[in-house]
């Protein structure tokens, strides 16, 4: 066997034995639990090791971050924000040590999220110790 195909076969057999790198479960597209957004969730752009959500889809076209705490950015369209950021893998379809916004009262929490068995994502906002969480569904 030349030099070339023994290079080739090997390289084929590596291939073929290292499974491809799955998507967590948390990635994906989530209606979130009141049905009124679609949060886009993936690795960050700025850093892979984590995970970061988008908003893809509004209920009510146009909506603005009006109750921003910054009054500079009230007027910009909450379609396409980050609202979730900075996850860090805690195993497979864990992520912790997040933030989330949320829109509606301009706060951002510590967060934490979990894929669930049946298929949906418990989404954890934290204040201290106290925690509120709501379960978003996959869509398309």
């Amino acid at each position: 066997m030349t030099l070339a195909r023994l290079a080739a076969a090997t390289a084929l057999t590596a291939a073929i034995a290292s499974p491809a790198l799955a998507a967590d479960p948390v990635e994906g597209l989530w209606l979130v639990q009141a049905g009124t957004a679609k949060v886009k969730v993936a690795p960050c752009a700025s850093d892979k090791a984590k995970m970061c959500g988008q908003v893809a889809w509004l209920k009510t076209a146009g909506a603005k971050d009006a109750n921003n705490p910054d009054a500079s950015l009230r007027s910009r369209p909450i379609l396409g924000m980050l609202m979730i950021r900075d996850f860090k893998s805690a195993g497979p379809g864990k992520w912790t040590g997040g933030k989330i916004y949320d829109p509606n009262s301009g706060k951002t929490y510590g967060s934490k999220m979990t894929a669930n068995p049946d298929g949906t994502l418990k989404v954890e906002g934290c204040v201290a110790v106290v925690c509120q969480a709501q379960t978003w569904k996959r869509t398309s």
